[in-house]
């Protein structure tokens, strides 16, 4: 393989070869990863002006600054390296693929009288690894089914033969109860423990039939031998493999090792199903949903997540078999689209379940809109409005006798908060504890900048207070001249009841309502964050008052202090060269001793 780079100017430069490409914007930051059969024509293609390009593709070509391409032999190499690729970087255009570390496998332990045992982490060289399973469930049952079968251990300790020979351990609990063999104490050989072993084992690889004809040999020696206890032991061993065998579902014992992968799509999410066929057996059904970043199409969305599957749960099969074309050959596997037969019935069974899944992901989704979507049509209702009031917007003022005024507006989208829109003011014209002529004020700056911004507005004001504040927000919305084209209310608090602008009478909402309960959410929220930003502003004022008294420090140099160091505790456990290099020598000596003066240390 060879690695360069090129500008967009330079695309005509690219290759007529397969690879991958990739995309960096200005900052280099990588932004999309893409395969293709010819580099030239595929690069190319996103800046021909003719092609008919969504808008998700139009903004992230007006990214693109650096292109860097990567060839390889084939268009396969190609996909797995593109599979590779976005794993690891994550571009923020491409689908995502994430590794999930948190899918059980079982591991047969490489050591002597290796352990059959369930993990989640995959550690190079430590054993061989069966997996991973789509439910701790299922693992359980194949272990369950392992561990009733064969007498394996479970214990930790290192069996190597100078431990065994010397005494070093005794049997535990498990021999007792015939689930161990004891060969920490040599009661079993290595070759008979190995021979069970090597039958568990092709019991993780999903040859049951091994296992059945070795158990049925087996049965038959026992019985010719007179042996009839242990022939019973033999057979109940076969019924347990029948009854393991029984719950996946089967098929067809003619069809192979297979996998199935099947597609369903709408403009912004595609569902895959991928079913694992093993020995005509359905031992694995996974269903997957994938966010379109780019309007890709279904034949390259399932290449990629073909590749991702099989890998992910170590998939040999040679039979592909799926309900579209591919967009892409894959070296040695066949891939069927079957038109009859039992094959096209997998397809179908495929088929139906991602139909299932995609129509339960949409119910699940649609109630939980209809739940959000419920309680704000109560509110249009009880409010008499025209629209939903998706977006909501409330004011609240807060002072103490008249200090530190201040206020808060709160936002609600879809009858959640939205704490991103929260804003805060500092009261700036009015003087003294005036709460109307500071909501007017309020009011008036918030939709003032929206109006000059462009902005949207809200779907409905909520006023913290009774007729007098409203009237103050009313104003404001008069001079902006938005007042009717935006509904806005007003709710006291002692009897919870709703005022609106020119109407003398209080509208009182069913106190049981959910639109009330929405209100009051909204009401004690713009509350809660005024008190918090007053409380805010009046420590910090009591600090900076406690700094001022201190002799020839004024308002600029307190206000420096404080938003350097946060608190007067930081300034006090400051060091004289912190503060210094901050306010000057001088400045920095007499903080000091003030402070200490405060303190009755001086």
């Amino acid at each position: 393989m060879e690695t360069t780079y090129y500008s967009v100017q330079d695309t005509n430069k690219l290759p007529d070869q397969p690879g991958v490409y990739k995309f960096y914007n200005n900052q280099h930051d990588l932004i999309y990863v893409g395969k293709a059969k010819s580099l030239k024509k595929r690069v190319s293609s996103y800046f021909n002006r003719s092609a008919g390009s969504s808008r998700k593709t139009r903004k992230m070509v007006s990214e693109i600054n650096t292109i860097e391409f990567t060839i390889v032999n084939s268009e396969f190499d190609a996909l797995l390296l593109e599979n590779s690729l976005i794993k690891k970087n994550q571009p923020k255009y491409n689908i995502l693929l994430k590794d999930d570390k948190s899918y059980p496998y079982i591991l047969l332990t490489r050591e002597r009288f290796p352990r059959i045992i369930p993990t989640r982490r995959m550690v190079p060289n430590a054993g061989n690894y069966f997996g991973p399973f789509a439910s701790v469930k299922a693992m359980n049952n194949i272990l369950d089914l392992i561990r009733n079968l064969y007498t394996i251990r479970t214990c930790r300790y290192d069996l190597s033969e100078e431990n065994i020979l010397s005494g070093k351990f005794k049997v535990c609990l498990e021999y007792h109860i015939g689930n161990c063999k004891g060969p920490c104490e040599n009661l079993q050989s290595e070759q008979d423990y190995n021979r069970d072993i090597e039958q568990a084992a092709n019991i993780l690889k999903g040859n049951l039939g091994v296992a059945r004809t070795y158990f049925k040999e087996r049965m038959q020696e026992a019985a010719e031998a007179l042996e009839f206890e242990q022939a019973q032991l033999y057979k109940d061993k076969i019924e347990l493999l029948s009854k393991y065998q029984a719950k996946s579902l089967v098929v067809n014992p003619q069809i192979g090792d297979t996998d199935v992968f099947t597609i369903v799509s709408d403009g912004k999410i595609a569902f895959i199903n991928y079913l694992k066929v093993n020995k005509g057996s359905i031992v694995l059904t996974k269903t997957i949903e994938v966010k379109k970043k780019l309007d890709e199409p279904d034949e390259e969305i399932i290449a990629l997540m073909i590749v991702e599957l099989r890998n992910k749960y170590l998939s040999s099969a040679k039979d592909l078999l799926t309900n579209i074309d591919i967009a892409i050959e894959i070296e040695g596997v066949n891939i069927i689209i079957p038109k009859i037969g039992d094959k096209r019935k997998l397809v179908d069974m495929s088929i139906k379940n991602v139909l299932f899944y995609k129509k339960e992901r949409y119910s699940q989704t649609q109630t939980t809109k209809q739940k959000e979507n419920r309680v704000l049509v109560t509110l249009k209702e009880d409010l008499r409005m025209k629209d939903i009031p998706m977006h909501i917007e409330c004011f609240d003022n807060s002072n103490i006798q008249g200090t530190n005024p201040v206020a808060s507006m709160v936002c609600f989208k879809n009858g959640k908060a939205s704490k991103k829109d929260y804003r805060k003011f500092n009261i700036k014209t009015v003087v003294g504890p005036d709460d109307f002529g500071s909501m007017q004020e309020v009011v008036f700056r918030r939709y003032s900048r929206l109006k000059n911004e462009d902005l949207p507005m809200p779907d409905l004001i909520v006023i913290d207070g009774g007729k007098g504040q409203l009237n103050a927000a009313t104003k404001a919305l008069k001079e902006l001249d938005l007042y009717g084209s935006i509904p806005i209310i007003g709710i006291a608090k002692r009897l919870e009841e709703i005022y609106t602008p020119e109407d003398p009478y209080p509208l009182h909402i069913d106190k049981k309502s959910e639109s009330l309960k929405l209100l009051q959410r909204i009401r004690d929220e713009a509350h809660r964050f005024a008190i918090t930003f007053h409380r805010q502003k009046r420590s910090i004022s009591a600090l900076k008052t406690e700094l001022e008294d201190i002799p020839g420090i004024g308002k600029k140099t307190a206000m420096s202090l404080l938003k350097n160091f946060k608190s007067l505790k930081n300034i006090k456990e400051a060091d004289e060269d912190s503060l210094t290099s901050l306010i000057g020598s001088a400045k920095a000596k007499a903080v000091i001793q003030g402070l200490k003066m405060q303190k009755g240390e001086a």
